[in-house]
């Protein structure tokens, strides 16, 4: 079997294309961004530049106004996005919207597709997936889903509460998880913003803020949706949101791989520049040692992200290399970003030097789409029963 890591021409000249994007049209507004807070209106104006670059959408179908590259093609595109925390919410190809994009694109119905997916790839609205609920509800495990969905004349209602869901404020609409009352499987269901049994609660202030709409707390109490706001087939939510979970986590990598390169960058280049004690920076021993780690953790991330996404572009499913590719570049992103603020000294921690916003926004990515000790649990779960099996195949009839 070949290793081919080549990519056609129109992939290099999206690369190039979204990094001069960046380069020109986003960086120059983070400042203004770190300052006021994400704005709709900021989200708006980027990404109408980003049209007009003719950047928008690499990994949304070319049927639905985007780039319609393969999923191992994308790779290389969201990671020269993440090159600023601002870049994928110009490109919209950030998280909550992408990973949104890509479920609604492979379960809606037609109707669902005119209504929320077209919208939402057009850059038109928002939206946010709600699954996380306050304890004892659902977190780092699904199963302990609480908001319930009960089927009643005409349509469904839907009673609980959630919490840390990203984008929800100013969203239109919301893909709820809920506990379906009748066969306690779980139904997802597609819920307008403007239905008066949705609340939004608040905000959670946490580390990580580059994000328009916050975390959000989100109540529901009796909210009624139709019939056909169910997204797939009733009690069948956990098997269709494993269409979104291993493609998300590996966008999540793509895009902080991104963030961790210019962290790296930022560095180096200050590194060279810095004399300290006679010499540059980066000729001192120490540094040198940290220099030369982010350079391994940066191609070991990426050598193991582009072949997570290159099975999932052959039609695997991704469960189990996807949870191992989000464990280690969750965490090498993380020793990267930390080993240049250190590189950086005092101005590495500010965000005049965008490496303090990094370095606090990255920090939850360790979390979200399962923490690493869930995804560590469930590798070792998986090597366990292939380890069971192989003694069970070698034992004499």
């Amino acid at each position: 079997m070949p290793f081919d890591f080549t990519f056609t021409p129109r992939v290099l000249q999206w690369q190039a294309s979204i990094a001069e994007f960046v380069r020109t049209a986003v960086i120059p507004r983070e400042q203004e961004a770190f300052r006021d807070g994400l704005t709709d209106a900021l989200r708006i104006e980027l990404q109408s530049a980003a049209r007009q670059a003719g950047v928008w959408a690499p990994q949304a179908s070319a049927e639905l106004g985007g780039g319609g590259f393969r999923f191992d093609d994308a790779a290389v595109l969201l990671e020269a996005a993440g090159h600023s925390l601002l870049g994928p919410l110009a490109l919209n190809c950030a998280a909550p919207d992408e990973g949104n994009i890509h479920m609604l694109d492979v379960i809606a119905t037609w109707q669902q597709r005119a209504r929320y997916l077209e919208p939402l790839v057009n850059g038109d609205v928002r939206s946010a997936f709600a699954m996380t609920e306050p304890p004892p509800g659902a977190g780092s495990d699904p199963s302990a889903l609480r908001t319930v969905a009960r089927k009643v004349d005409g349509g469904w209602r839907i009673d609980g509460s959630k919490h840390l869901i990203t984008g929800a404020d100013g969203a239109a609409f919301l893909i709820v998880m809920a506990k379906d009352a009748s066969n306690g499987g779980a139904t997802m269901l597609l819920v307008d913003a403007d239905n008066p049994g949705l609340t939004i609660a608040g905000h959670a202030r946490t580390i990580d803020s580059t994000m328009v709409g916050g975390h959000c707390s989100v109540i529901f109490n009796n909210a009624f949706v139709a019939d056909e706001a169910v997204l797939g087939e009733p009690g069948e939510g956990f098997r269709y949101a494993q269409v979104r979970l291993a493609p998300a986590r590996l966008t999540h990598c793509m895009r902080w791989l991104g963030a961790a390169g210019r962290a790296h960058q930022i560095a180096l280049e200050r590194s060279v520049e810095r004399r300290l004690f006679g010499h540059a920076l980066a000729d001192h021993g120490m540094a040198q040692q940290l220099i030369a780690d982010n350079e391994i953790d940066l191609a070991a991330a990426r050598a193991m992200l582009w072949h997570s996404c290159w099975l999932i572009a052959e039609g695997d499913r991704g469960s189990e290399s996807s949870s191992r590719t989000k464990v280690f570049v969750s965490e090498a992103t993380s020793r990267i970003v930390d080993r240049s603020v250190q590189l950086c000294g005092g101005m590495g921690t500010s965000e005049e030097l965008v490496l303090g916003r990094i370095y606090a926004d990255i920090r939850a990515f360790r979390i979200y789409d399962g923490a690493s000790e869930v995804h560590r649990m469930s590798i070792a779960k998986r090597a366990a029963r292939r380890a069971c099996a192989r003694l069970e195949a070698s034992e004499p009839s």
